[in-house]
């Protein structure tokens, strides 16, 4: 398949339930394309140095040509993919995205060895990833998965932009299966996110629509209660 130019929304609101085309976000250090792929909807996020042009892919999920199209387009050079979690429905694009940019590759270090491809770079909570002049904290989150990571952008005005794979969403923490999981994660998103950053943190989930910390703060007693 030859590659296509994209066209890219500056109207950016977090939802593509309505149309798959992709939307920037530009920050004062960064902009943030986000982009939906494959059956179930996952986001992929580029995340491009506006001074340097050093880009970080998030979850090549799905469509690797749609995912190739979309960095081609973009100003910027690739440097490396970061995969939130072991889940296969955020891998299925990550070795021939790979291959097709020549870049490292990084994941959680307990969630590596399920991934296609080998990681050059295994993340461990409290580590850094940088990017040109960007860097982005690492913050591991148990339960969803044993290995996911978040990764948290902090932008020169004070306002962090939270990554989070499929452990928080607007509404709740990601699935859980086994027995305990639920408030392992619970716990770990109250006291690594919601303890830690400020209202006006901007949560870019693995699905669906983005939120802020603020906006789902006050429910965090219900999630609790509930107990999903």
């Amino acid at each position: 398949m030859t590659s296509q130019d994209v066209t890219i929304i500056d109207d950016y609101t977090g939802d593509l339930s309505q149309s798959r085309q992709p939307q920037r976000r530009t920050l004062d250090t960064a902009t943030i394309v986000k982009l939906s792929v494959g059956p179930m909807d996952n986001n992929v996020y580029v995340v491009t140095s506006r001074k340097t042009g050093d880009q970080l892919i998030i979850d090549a999920a799905n469509d690797a040509e749609h995912v190739l199209d979309l960095v081609r387009t973009l100003p910027g050079t690739p440097r490396l993919i970061f995969t939130t979690h072991r889940h296969f429905d955020h891998w299925q694009a990550l070795e021939q995205v790979a291959d097709a940019l020549g870049v490292p590759t990084a994941a959680g270090r307990l969630d590596a060895t399920e991934l296609p491809v080998t990681p050059d770079r295994l993340v461990d909570d409290g580590d850094t990833i940088e990017v040109g002049d960007l860097t982005l904290d690492a913050i591991h989150l148990v339960g969803h998965t044993p290995g996911s990571i978040a990764l948290a952008l902090t932008d020169s005005d004070g306002v962090v932009h939270l990554f989070t794979g499929d452990s928080l969403f607007p509404g709740g923490v990601g699935k859980t299966w086994e027995p305990g999981d639920f408030d392992t994660l619970l716990n770990d998103v109250s006291a690594k996110l919601f303890d830690r950053y400020a209202d006006s943190t901007v949560v870019y989930p693995g699905h669906g629509k983005d939120t802020t910390l603020g906006a789902e703060r006050p429910s965090l007693p219900e999630w609790r209660a509930r107990g999903w």
